[in-house]
């Protein structure tokens, strides 16, 4: 298993991948316009795709947006997505994924990686915490949907 970061080049088959990750979050199945928002991603560079790649096929992926902290003046990261193929799960590849998120983000001098995660997802809780994540009960997060 190889986790890296995607380019244009791994467009086809991460699109492929993201189109299932909108799916199991009960969005219709668009594949054209899972591809158009990614290659948009990749056009912008306005998002970090990590991958995970087993024998050439790419079986999972995290996406990580940018942010900045005004208090710190550092930047933050906001996971926004993190997927695995059926297939591929409670093998590992989350903690992959996620474990090259938190590197790439030491790496780069991001102050802190930030993430949400539905109240029935327990599983990605699970390992959320399995890495250090602590659930942030001191602020309360609002939504406008526009």
């Amino acid at each position: 298993m190889k986790v890296f970061l995607a380019s244009f080049e791994h467009l086809e088959q991460v699109s492929q991948l993201f189109d299932r990750y909108r799916v199991f979050y009960q969005q219709s199945s668009d594949l054209e316009a899972a591809r158009n928002f990614l290659e948009e991603r990749f056009q912008k560079s306005d998002s970090t795709l990590l991958v995970a790649s087993y024998r050439g096929k790419i079986v999972g992926f995290t996406q990580l947006y940018p942010s900045f902290s005004s208090v710190s003046m550092k930047p933050v990261w906001i996971l926004n997505d993190l997927f695995v193929e059926e297939l591929y799960r409670n093998q590992g590849v989350a903690k992959l994924l996620m474990n090259a998120a938190e590197n790439l983000a030491r790496e780069t001098g991001v102050i802190r990686i930030t993430l949400a995660t539905q109240g029935s997802n327990i599983a990605a809780q699970s390992l959320y915490k399995s890495l250090g994540y602590s659930q942030q009960e001191e602020f309360y997060h609002y939504a406008l949907q526009v």
